[in-house]
Formats: structure tokens, C-alpha cells, sequence
């Protein structure tokens, strides 16, 4: 059962990008001849365009007994506080006041983010930064979890 679960997709521009940029080099090709184009627009599309998915299939689940962010499943009784970070202090936390060891889900297209810190002698990381579009929400969650 999921309590949270969100998807860190990437913004419709992307795809836009990708299908122009097929365009672009299916007009490169034009003077190949209309096979060469078409085949270069499917080219770019099918090499891209899963590359793109698998960037922005990125998920944060919380189940009753864990958190998973990206491929990383963390027991939310290992979680310690947490901070919902609005864009001004997400952006220096992603730069400026960044910690090298921590564990980061970061997408630069999502503004807001929550950091948790991390307790338990096993983790090398101080705390986890994930980029979502609800922290207060996330926050939330992992609160009623740890109870």
C-alpha cells in the first residue's frame, strides 16, 4: 500500500525538444532524399526519447515501513527531521550549502524539495535532498509513518 507516490516526469518542453530536434536533423537529411529524413526523425526520436522517459520516471514512494526515492528503499525509522525547502532554499541547498556525501534526488525542473536528515551509524550520508512538487505533503507522510 502507498501512502506516497509521486512521479518526477519532466516537463512537456522536453518532449518538445526531443521531436524538434528529430525535425532538425530530419530537414539536415532532406536532400538525402525523404527515407533519409524519415529515418533520421525516427532515429533521434527512438534514441532520445527513451532516454528522456527514463530521466523523468523517477519516483518517491512511502509505504508504511519505508521511503523510496529513486532506487534507494531507507526504513523511515532511520528518517530524522525534515525540512520542506521552498525554490529560494532549495536552490541553495543544491549549490551553496550542499554536503558532498549526501543522497541526492535531484531534478532541476521541480523548484521545491524536502530535506531529511539521516540517522543510524550505517549512513554515510548526513541527509537526503528530494526534489518534489508537494513537500508539505511528503513531509506529511513521513511523519504519520515514523509515529
Amino acid at each position: 500500500m502507498h501512502l506516497y507516490d509521486e512521479r518526477l516526469s519532466v516537463p512537456a518542453a522536453w518532449w518538445f525538444l526531443v521531436v524538434l530536434g528529430g525535425g532538425l536533423f530530419a530537414a539536415l537529411l532532406l536532400p538525402l532524399g525523404p527515407v533519409a529524413a524519415v529515418s533520421g526523425l525516427v532515429l533521434v526520436v527512438s534514441v532520445f526519447g527513451p532516454l528522456v522517459h527514463r530521466y523523468g520516471s523517477a519516483r518517491i514512494v512511502v509505504t508504511p515501513g519505508t521511503l523510496v526515492a529513486g532506487g534507494r528503499t531507507i526504513p523511515v525509522d532511520e528518517l530524522g527531521t525534515t525540512e520542506i525547502l521552498d525554490a529560494g532554499e532549495a536552490f541553495e541547498w543544491r549549490t551553496r550549502k550542499a554536503n558532498a556525501y549526501a543522497h541526492l534526488l535531484l531534478r532541476s525542473y521541480v523548484p521545491t524539495a524536502l530535506r531529511v536528515e539521516l540517522r543510524g551509524p550505517h549512513h554515510t550520508a548526513p541527509y537526503l535532498y528530494l526534489s518534489t512538487r508537494r513537500p508539505m505533503n511528503l513531509a506529511t507522510i513521513l511523519a504519520f509513518t515514523r509515529r
